[in-house]
């Protein structure tokens, strides 16, 4: 049973979550190890500037927010807003919780037909990543601000 959901891209904030409608019970931050945060997935509304993926790293981690959600069920209400299994595929992974457990949960890999290289986010999405700050260290909070970013195409 997994209950619960690791984001590592807009979804870290907490705002945005609840307006999607998942029913949290709990959350921390996390991290993913043996990943690494990109900018490859294109927008599916603005195809020049990219959203957060995630991509196998020996050595590397990201951080994000584990959400512990009130059952196994809830996260095919995110399914959706990921365009999966589109855009994205949902897969479980293990994070180590601020708290020091090991957790499974679920987190999304953008598929390899909507990716693209050299791409940067826009900074009203790069926002959104910023808006988890109260659940990231503080190195890659100001990792995570210096992030090149976009014109914003609208």
């Amino acid at each position: 049973m997994v209950d619960h959901y690791f984001a590592y891209g807009s979804n870290m904030n907490p705002e945005r979550v609840r307006m999607r409608g998942l029913d949290v019970v709990a959350m921390q931050g996390a991290t993913l190890c043996g990943f690494e945060l990109v900018f490859d997935k294109v927008s599916k509304k603005h195809p020049g500037v990219a959203h957060a993926n995630v991509v196998y790293a020996p050595g590397c981690e990201v951080e994000g927010v584990i959400y512990a959600l009130s059952s196994e069920d809830e996260i095919l209400k995110m399914d959706p807003f990921e365009t999966a299994p589109w855009n994205y595929g949902r897969d479980v992974v293990r994070v180590e919780a601020a708290d020091n457990r090991t957790i499974s949960a679920w987190t999304y890999f953008a598929n390899r037909a909507v990716r693209q290289s050299g791409l940067k986010p826009p900074a009203s999405y790069l926002a959104q990543l910023l808006a988890g700050r109260d659940y990231l260290s503080v190195a890659y909070f100001e990792w995570l601000q210096a992030i090149e970013c976009a014109d914003e195409p609208w």
